[in-house]
């Protein structure tokens, strides 16, 4: 009994020890509820990273640069306002940059941030997490609970400061080394015979932080903006790049060298100066080589169009292949180009190879059509109502019987097919018309006269659509617009 009360005393000296460090090593709003601590303010500015290249050189990134597949994409100031800086959008190759001593500067970045914003916030509240359990174990008479308590406790501080950049690792060191002589009492007290190697796992050594560049001066901005420059593969961006290095040229003219001033703007301007000038000999081989690419194939000029194409890369060599993007959108509307010229040489083809059968097809519906031609002036006295007298309607009327039973009597090809029904439409409307006209005649009836006009209006209309279908058909196909 004697022994078990020693552990015991042993374990609740340990416990105020600890308690004391808590309540006494913490912020004055350590026990605060987290309400209160979220009351700390956060400052406005966004942090300054680093973008490390290969070559040696680095490139201020505005906040957290991001990693897109093979692309690095981050906010570039371009001015050394720390205030208000004018940003300026990069987008570069992730084979360009050095990744470890880049990620490794990110760590610090983050970490100085992390300290300077927030980790007296979380550090309160993992103390008032810790004092909260400690009071639980006070008020505890069971020992297996206590000791569940005090496990979690002793494990939520060794993984705190691997994950908050190790602040205040020495007070969560002492406060671990507490925590294991109190758990140590407390499974004596309980008689466990296992030990959780999870106890003795101490706090890691942290990982060493590089230390931080300061902003850039209104110099470096200017030289890291034509250094983005110069990395830009986009003929746009590195355009644009130049053309914000020179505008800060001119912005701060006062506070950069003169002859600095002086050699660096006429480089920036030779590089505009050569950039539209690329720009316009690839819009002029672009509209040159559209122009005949439309050309060729509109005269299914297969060959042709094709040839454009080992053109274009062979004027791209010789151009220094200086703006990929504009070469691939022309390559790519020349072979739609091509894919049309194809299309239109198997169509002119084909069309070829029917021709003979759509002529004597032609040949055989001759009279037909020259049948519906004889009748359209019946047909648009009918349709007038500008009168007919009864010999004109029944020679309009067996006419138009004569066609229909000759249309009827033809197997068109498939190329005709629906011209020929138009005929035959034609046909039974220039029958129906005359007929009706008959009736209307006979009876006075004006209805009918209207029924009458009506059917021959539409024999006309389908009379010359199937005409027009078939010149169609007899037509050299087109490349359509």
């Amino acid at each position: 009994m004697k022994e078990k009360d020693s552990v015991l005393g042993g374990w609740r000296r340990s416990f105020v020890a600890l308690l004391t460090i808590v309540l006494v090593g913490a912020p004055c709003y350590t026990v605060a509820g987290p309400a209160d601590v979220a009351l700390a303010e956060e400052p406005d500015d966004a942090p300054l990273f680093r973008v490390f290249l290969k070559d040696g050189g680095s490139i201020v990134s505005y906040g957290e640069f991001a990693r897109v597949g093979d692309r690095v994409v981050f906010s570039m100031p371009t001015s050394a306002s720390p205030d208000n800086p004018q940003l300026q959008l990069v987008n570069i190759s992730a084979d360009r940059v050095d990744w470890q001593q880049t990620e490794d500067y990110t760590d610090s970045a983050r970490a100085k941030r992390y300290l300077a914003t927030q980790a007296e916030r979380d550090y309160a509240l993992l103390t008032s997490e810790i004092a909260q359990a400690l009071n639980d174990v006070a008020l505890t008479g069971d020992a297996a609970t206590r000791l569940a308590i005090v496990g979690k406790a002793r494990k939520t501080l060794a993984e705190w400061p691997p994950g908050h950049f190790s602040y205040k690792q020495d007070d969560v060191r002492q406060m671990l080394g507490m925590l294991d002589e109190a758990l140590a009492d407390l499974r004596a007290a309980t008689g466990a015979a296992s030990f959780d190697l999870s106890f003795v796992a101490g706090v890691p050594a942290p990982k060493p932080l590089v230390p931080l560049l300061p902003a850039p001066t209104p110099k470096e901005a200017i030289e890291q903006t034509l250094a983005a420059a110069r990395l830009a593969e986009s003929a746009v961006e590195r355009v644009s790049l130049l053309t914000v290095a020179v505008n800060a040229l001119d912005r701060d003219i006062e506070v950069l060298p003169a002859e600095w001033i002086g050699r660096i703007k006429t480089s920036a301007l030779a590089d505009l100066a050569h950039e539209v000038q690329i720009d316009r000999a690839y819009q002029s081989l672009g509209s040159r080589m559209l122009k005949l690419a439309i050309r060729h194939a509109e005269a299914a000029d297969v060959r042709g169009v094709a040839s454009l194409l080992s053109q274009i890369r062979v004027r791209d060599a010789a151009m220094g292949a200086a703006r990929p993007d504009a070469v691939n959108a022309l390559v790519a509307e020349v072979e739609a180009r091509l894919d049309s010229a194809r299309r239109l040489r198997l169509a002119r083809d084909h069309w070829a190879f029917r021709l003979p059968v759509v002529r004597r097809y032609r040949a055989l519906i001759d009279s037909t059509l020259q049948g519906l031609t004889r009748l359209k002036q019946p047909l648009e006295d009918i349709k007038s109502l500008a009168g007919s007298g009864p010999g004109a309607l029944a020679a309009a009327r067996r006419s138009a019987a004569e066609i229909l039973r000759t249309a009827t009597n033809i197997v068109p090809p498939e190329e005709c097919r629906v011209a020929h029904g138009l005929l035959v439409s034609a046909a039974q409307l220039a029958q129906s018309a005359a007929l009706i006209r008959i009736e209307a005649v006979r009876a006075s009836d004006m209805t009918r006269a209207w029924n009458a006009s009506s059917a021959a209006a539409g024999a006309l209309m389908l009379s010359a659509r199937a005409e027009s279908e078939i010149q169609a058909v007899l037509r050299l196909p087109q490349l359509s617009r």
